[in-house]
């Protein structure tokens, strides 16, 4: 294919996607919650409170029913915080489960950039820390969120983690970016969890390296989901995914280390990772998922 016509192609999937009026977003930072909306309808939350394990955003509601399409805390997982990023076995710590004592993500200095037109932008630096322990890294996020159109809205995260020290990371599949799902949407229940090559459930695509999984199910007279895509210039691109049927998505190369034993970052060292999500009505066929990615690979 030529370059003129990919050009072609870009622009009329650009022209396919974008709203004949452009969507009304709004957001308002009350106390350790920024909230979002979308043409007036309560859309997300954007959670950073010194309580927490870590930030992260909930719920996230769909655009047909209104509902969440994550999940928050479930008994069988208490530690899946719907769309959230963290780590484990990170420096003796562990910036990924329940247990302050064991480390935590602390938001210092969460702030809203723009809100009121088509986009929102939320900007964050972090500091992980722990007891005992001097902090091993602190992450700067640059979120922002859009309704490309009626049926799509969408959350792009750029996270940038500096390195304060040497870090060790082993071998673990809790780490980095990852969402829960709802219940009712998870193959357990009857939804469906697809990957780019069309693989489909935690057998055909559990450690299987992907751009992006959609993960979508039945919920009253909606079908409904949520897909996250990797960015090409993240590091280890496409990253292998954790999957399980039960309801869970993470691309996460820290559960397949080049050596097979522990991922290491040098002191001044920064890992920059790009994830777009995307919220959707129908299946993936259906939002287009496919072609929604073609967009993004081709943004910076």
């Amino acid at each position: 294919m030529n370059k003129l016509k990919s050009i072609a192609i870009l622009v009329a999937l650009t022209v396919v996607f974008s709203n004949s009026r452009a969507a009304m977003i709004n957001a308002v930072k009350i106390g350790s919650k920024i909230n979002v909306t979308i043409n007036g309808n309560f859309f997300t939350s954007y959670i950073f409170s010194s309580d927490e394990k870590y930030p992260f955003f909930y719920p996230v509601n769909g655009p047909l029913s209104g509902g969440s399409v994550t999940s928050m805390r479930n008994g069988e997982y208490p530690h899946h915080s719907s769309l959230f990023f963290g780590c484990d076995l990170l420096n003796g710590g562990n910036y990924w489960q329940e247990g302050p004592d064991r480390g935590r993500i602390i938001s210092v200095n969460a702030e809203i950039l723009k809100e009121g037109g088509d986009t929102v932008v939320i900007k964050d630096e972090c500091i992980w820390i722990r007891p005992g322990a001097l902090s091993p890294i602190k992450d700067n996020r640059l979120i922002t969120i859009t309704a490309p159109s009626a049926t799509v809205n969408q959350i792009d995260e750029e996270i940038s983690m500096v390195m304060l020290m040497d870090v060790s990371i082993f071998k673990t599949n809790h780490s980095l970016f990852s969402a829960r799902m709802a219940a009712d949407l998870s193959v357990k229940n009857g939804g469906t969890m697809v990957n780019a090559e069309g693989a489909k459930g935690e057998k055909e695509t559990f450690g299987k390296a992907s751009p992006w999984i959609d993960y979508y199910g039945r919920r009253g007279d909606f079908t409904e989901g949520l897909a996250i895509f990797q960015h090409p210039s993240n590091r280890g691109y496409p990253s292998p995914w954790f999957t399980r049927d039960y309801g869970f998505i993470s691309p996460t190369p820290m559960f397949w280390p080049e050596n097979g034993v522990e991922t290491f970052f040098t002191k001044g060292e920064t890992l920059k990772l790009k994830y777009r999500v995307i919220v959707h009505g129908g299946s993936a066929k259906e939002a287009k998922i496919k072609e929604l990615f073609e967009i993004y690979k081709k943004q910076n």
